[in-house]
C-alpha cells in the first residue's frame, strides 16, 4: 500500500450480539465501503472464545469479489466473540492486504492478560495479541497493523471516517450486526 486513492475501499468486520454460553455462535458482519459510502456486505459466524476468527475472515474474502477491490481490511479490535483472537500477521499474509485492528482507546493490557487466564490456552491467545504488533496512536486513531506503515494507515483511516474516530465500515458493521440479531441497531457504534 504505497499510495492511497482519494476514497480507499475498505472492509470492516465487527461481531454482533451473542449468547454468553461457551462456544456459542457469534455473528460476524463485514461491510465494504468506498471511502465512507456503503458498497457491500459479507456475513459469517465465529465461536465465542474459539479459534476460528482468522479462518472465518479469510473464508469470507478468499475467492470472493471484494478481496481484489479492497485496500485495507479493518477489524473492530483484535478479537471477536470474547477472545476469539485474530492472528493479524497470518491474516495479512493470507489475504495479501494490510490488516488493521482498530480500537476506540488504548487497551488495558494487564486487564486483558488477566481475563485471558480464565480461558483454555491463555498463552496462545496472549501470543496472538502480541504478534499483532505495537499499538499505534496516530491521527486520533488507536490501532495495530500488519502489512503497511502506521502513518499511511492513519491517513487511510481518516479518509474512511465520516465523523468521530470509528471508520464508517466498522460503524456500519456494528449497526448491521446488532440489527440482524436483535431487530434494531444499537445505540453505540
Amino acid at each position: 500500500m504505497r499510495r492511497l486513492p482519494r476514497f480507499p475501499r475498505v472492509i470492516g468486520f465487527d461481531d454482533g450480539p451473542f449468547a454468553r454460553r461457551p462456544g456459542s455462535a457469534v455473528p460476524l458482519a463485514g461491510v465494504v465501503c468506498g471511502g465512507t459510502r456503503f458498497e457491500g456486505l459479507v456475513w459469517g459466524r465465529v465461536r465465542r472464545d474459539g479459534w476460528n476468527a482468522t479462518n472465518e475472515v479469510c473464508r469470507l474474502l478468499e475467492g470472493g469479489k471484494f478481496l481484489p477491490q479492497v485496500h485495507l481490511v479493518l477489524l473492530d479490535g483484535i478479537a471477536f466473540g470474547g477472545f476469539n483472537v485474530v492472528d493479524l500477521p497470518e491474516l495479512a499474509g493470507r489475504l495479501g492486504k494490510p490488516c488493521v485492528a482498530v480500537m476506540r482507546r488504548h487497551p488495558d493490557l494487564a486487564a486483558v492478560e488477566q481475563a485471558l487466564r480464565r480461558l483454555p490456552r491463555a498463552e496462545e491467545r496472549w501470543a496472538r495479541i502480541q504478534r499483532a504488533g505495537a499499538i499505534h496512536q496516530l491521527g486520533g486513531f488507536t490501532f495495530q497493523v500488519q502489512g503497511a506503515e502506521p502513518s499511511l494507515v492513519a491517513e487511510a483511516l481518516a479518509r474512511v471516517t465520516d465523523r468521530g474516530r470509528v471508520p464508517e465500515a466498522l460503524r456500519l458493521a456494528h449497526l448491521i450486526g446488532s440489527a440482524v440479531i436483535t431487530g434494531e441497531s444499537s445505540q453505540r457504534a
